[in-house]
């Protein structure tokens, strides 16, 4: 029998795409996600391998009528249009919370290299300005003891983000959509308010139209002058220039992210600033998550043609 066509959206781990070539026709990677971009040996593709923060939409779609199930590769799933799926009858597929962990812990490194200055005392050491032992060789930062952290989206990695903030002797709290059954951390009903209360807040919620630009002047403003700003969620959450004004004008003291609006782009205002940690979107990026994302994703392409259940499909 011939081998199902599936399509890949982005170039994927070697090793991967050999364990998929020998189950499937594998077709791409695409140069660009975009109707224009998708050859016409793709146009057959019944399933694609894609990532959530792509856009599958009608458009795309149309350009790949065999089209059954959209496998996005790792949590995320807002580029996909839910409507347009349901309206063909797709199904969509993730990775659920296989790099939960993984995001989690990169999410308190850049907690701890924002809040305790750590990228500005390596930029010391490594221009020669370390040159005494007096106490105010590095200006005096307030620690992480006793201090509030607000967890925007207590999920799968704001969850893990919480307990291990915890372990540092920080008060958590957390503003969602609602307050979650047997949880003992402080919930407030709105971001601004969570912000208000906070000394670190950590953006962990999910992408939606619901959510974006959420993060904005007046939620920084309440931050404040002390406040810390960690993003691991999604770029389009906080307001970029919003930011770029906070961190330029003291209006918070600091920021570590490792997500941006449009990526690979990151803006110069950002780049330019000594008071925020830039990372380019790695949070995800260990042996154990990427191990599990690669799991899931066999199964799900598995599990389909075979007429199985999808263990991590979408409603």
């Amino acid at each position: 029998m011939p081998k199902p066509p599936i399509l890949l959206a982005m170039p994927l781990p070697a090793d991967l795409v050999a364990r998929l070539v020998g189950r499937y026709e594998v077709l791409g990677p695409l140069e660009r996600v975009v109707p224009e971009a998708v050859p016409p040996e793709a146009a057959g593709a019944r399933a694609l391998v894609t990532l959530g923060g792509f856009a599958t939409d009608a458009a795309l779609l149309a350009a790949l009528p065999r089209l059954e199930l959209v496998c996005c590769y790792g949590t995320g799933i807002e580029g996909v249009d839910r409507d347009a799926v349901a309206a063909r009858g797709i199904r969509v597929t993730h990775g659920r919370d296989t790099n939960a962990t993984a995001v989690a812990e990169f999410a308190m490194g850049l907690v701890l290299a924002t809040a305790r200055a750590i990228l500005a005392g390596d930029r010391l050491v490594r221009s020669g300005g370390w040159t005494s032992l007096r106490i105010d060789r590095m200006p005096l930062v307030p620690g992480l003891e006793g201090k509030r952290l607000g967890v925007y989206g207590l999920g799968a990695i704001g969850e893990r983000v919480a307990r291990r903030a915890a372990g540092f002797e920080m008060a958590i709290g957390y503003h969602g959509r609602a307050p979650h059954p047997g949880v003992d951390y402080a919930y407030f009903p709105t971001l601004l308010g969570l912000a208000e209360w906070a000394d670190v807040l950590v953006v962990a919620t999910r992408a939606s139209p619901e959510t974006r630009g959420s993060v904005n002047r007046q939620v920084l403003e309440a931050l404040g002058r002390e406040g810390v700003l960690v993003n691991v969620a999604r770029g389009v959450i906080v307001d970029e220039p919003a930011l770029c004004q906070a961190l330029e004008e003291g209006v918070i003291a600091g920021a570590g992210l490792d997500v941006y609006a449009e990526e690979p782009h990151v803006p110069e205002r950002l780049r330019a600033l000594p008071n925020v940690v830039l990372t380019p979107h790695m949070a995800a990026l260990s042996y154990a998550a990427q191990a599990a994302q690669q799991a899931t994703l066999e199964e799900s392409l598995d599990c389909f043609f075979a007429g199985r259940p999808l263990r991590w499909e979408i409603p």
